[in-house]
């Protein structure tokens, strides 16, 4: 995805359609299982954020939702190649 050709605004609903290998494999099992659970659902957009890395410019979208079973609350920042904007 070219995330600057149509970025979402804050609180837009975007889809998770995947995640990076070896995202998930340090986390706890029930943030682990949280983060599977909304992948293909649309979750809430908070911005996207870009930086250096070793010459190369890195983009990052923060992404938000609520796992209402557990009572937590959940971040991610992922590569924009990895969600879908909803329109």
């Amino acid at each position: 995805m070219d995330i600057e050709d149509n970025e979402p605004k804050s609180g837009d609903m975007v889809v998770l359609e995947g995640l990076p290998p070896g995202f998930l494999d340090d986390l706890p099992l029930e943030e682990q299982v949280a983060i599977r659970a909304v992948i293909g659902k649309p979750i809430q957009f908070i911005e996207i954020t870009s930086f250096t890395c070793r010459g190369e410019r890195v983009e990052r979208v923060e992404l938000q939702f609520f796992d209402y079973e557990r009572g937590m609350g959940h971040s991610l920042y992922v590569d924009p190649s990895f969600i879908r904007i909803l329109k």
